[in-house]
């Protein structure tokens, strides 16, 4: 966390990365996280099945998000379905029902999985019919057991024609695309084949960080070369860096974690006294 110190140095008063999503505006997009957000955005409208993969705080639930402020902005009639069980390894094709049921409807599930799957289909098709799109979406899809993952296909084939009842958009961390490869999983393989896996990118480069800090430090109306130049940007993207045995390089900078070393480097520069962060006070830490 930034010191008090640090808050006085730069003349702020709030976190640069603390409730630092609000609007669409806030939203820092590279050109592969535009192509991923727009993928997903229409996967949710036309009814297919996608699956957002990403390292734990590399942007999912800001995706997330901005995808459903974009459906609402634009005047879709869309209704997000998000079961609500804490733990998705207990996440069964029964609860899903019940989930369905509870965000379209103010019916009560009846008690078999056979009257409950009828009830679906046909809340959904009623809906539907009533101009209304509907988005099964399902969070820390990683830990999804194979049976309920296998059998989301059923809740995809549902139709009404030509329409789709239900898209279906998985969310998790790189272990769902493990859980999505069919050669592991060959049981899931209908589902498998299906669905469309996009995975987030982190920060690359130092002009990335830069555009992504630029965003953060004019929420708090400040100009973040004042804070953080280009230089102390690349030691950052340099710092996030790693290298397999093989000696492939690779980026770690996920916006999480470059929030994480931003605010290291402030209270580094608060403390040495230097007017801002650059390259020389991004390199002691």
């Amino acid at each position: 966390m930034m010191t008090l110190k640090t808050f006085k140095k730069f003349g702020i008063t709030k976190d640069p990365f603390s409730g630092d999503v609000v609007k669409p505006e806030d939203v820092y997009l590279t050109e592969d996280t535009r192509f991923v957000a727009e993928y997903f955005l229409q996967a949710a409208k036309v009814g297919g099945m996608v699956a957002l993969v990403g390292e734990s705080g590399s942007g999912k639930t800001t995706i997330r998000r901005y995808a459903i402020d974009r459906m609402t902005a634009e005047g879709e009639k869309v209704r997000i379905i998000a079961p609500r069980c804490v733990d998705k390894t207990r996440l069964t094709t029964g609860t899903i029902c019940d989930a369905i049921i509870a965000d379209c409807s103010t019916e009560t599930p009846k008690r078999t999985l056979e009257a409950k799957a009828r009830q679906v289909e046909r809340i959904l098709t009623n809906s539907s019919r009533s101009g209304y799109s509907h988005v099964l979406m399902i969070e820390e899809a990683h830990d999804l057991g194979i049976q309920t993952l296998k059998y989301l296909k059923r809740f995809w084939e549902m139709e009404d024609g030509f329409k789709k009842l239900l898209s279906i958009v998985l969310i998790g961390q790189v272990e769902l695309k493990s859980k999505l490869d069919e050669g592991k999983n060959w049981e899931a393989r209908e589902v498998i084949r299906r669905i469309e896996i996009l995975e987030l990118e982190p920060l690359g480069s130092g002009a990335e960080i830069a555009a992504y800090l630029d965003i953060k430090f004019k929420r708090l109306g400040k100009d973040r070369k004042k804070i953080i130049d280009d230089s102390g940007c690349n030691a950052l993207a340099e710092k996030l860096r790693r290298q397999t045995r093989n000696g492939v390089v690779y980026s770690v900078a996920w916006p999480l974690l470059v929030n994480n070393w931003c605010r290291r480097a402030m209270n580094e520069a608060a403390e040495l006294g230097a007017d801002l962060v650059d390259a020389e006070v991004a390199n002691a830490l």
